[in-house]
């Protein structure tokens, strides 16, 4: 299983980021995926999730109406659109697939809300 995360960089609040994570080695499209942040000092937090056929989705409350989790089966990636954003988004941001009762996690992508 391998996850490669992408898209992070410094916006200024307000501004807009779309992450990526690239996913191999399983059935894409068999699984749920989800992002996690965290941010310094504190522990690492779920903030989408979306099902295996991309159906469902849940969010965060800090991030209701801001933040858009989606996927592709055919290109084996899942998104977050990120809006509106703040500097309390500020974190490493982290795919993960939950397979065979493991976790498996991308290697993050810093984002960096600041003006």
């Amino acid at each position: 299983v391998q996850l490669v995360d992408s898209g992070g960089g410094l916006v200024q609040p307000g501004g807009s980021l779309r992450l990526s994570c690239a996913a191999s080695g399983f059935t894409f499209s068999s699984y749920a995926m989800s992002w996690y942040r965290q941010a310094p000092g504190k522990e690492r937090e779920l903030v989408a999730a979306i099902s295996s056929a991309g159906g469902s989705t849940n969010y965060a409350e800090p991030v209701k109406g801001r933040f858009t989790i989606s996927r592709d089966n055919a290109k084996n990636t899942v998104s977050l659109q990120m809006n509106s954003l703040k500097p309390e988004d500020t974190a490493v941001y982290y795919c993960k697939v939950k397979r065979h009762g493991s976790d498996y996690w991308g290697q993050g992508t810093q984002v960096t809300v600041s003006s």
